[in-house]
């Protein structure tokens, strides 16, 4: 009885974050505090104290990586789960993927 209890789910489960807990305390207790000083949170910049600057995301260039990636993300599925059939689709869509990537370089240049 008491060894379909060790193996049930439930139990493995509750022993495993039980386990995991027990380990993040012990590091947590374990680890060294530093100390917050002026110097260490301080920002750093060849010793001169520069105003934060914004932080400015180009949008133009994030959208063409996305594009890039959906592009290849799809072409690398539809390779995987088209080369055990015979036919020309994937050799069809890979000429696509092509067409496309080439089409978009000039717009990674101009960005």
């Amino acid at each position: 009885m008491y060894a379909d209890l060790l193996v049930s789910l439930p139990f493995i489960f509750i022993v495993s974050v039980l386990a995991g807990l027990a380990i993040y305390l012990v590091g947590w207790i374990v680890a060294a505090k530093g100390e917050k000083t002026v110097g260490k949170v301080a920002p750093y910049a060849c010793g001169e104290d520069l105003p934060p600057r914004k932080f400015q995301v180009d949008v133009r260039e994030f959208l063409i990586y996305a594009i890039y990636f959906l592009i290849f993300d799809i072409f690398a599925f539809t390779l995987a789960t088209s080369l055990s059939t015979p036919g020309y689709f994937p050799a069809v869509y890979a000429l696509i993927v092509l067409m496309a990537v080439v089409l978009l370089a000039p717009l990674r240049r101009r960005a």
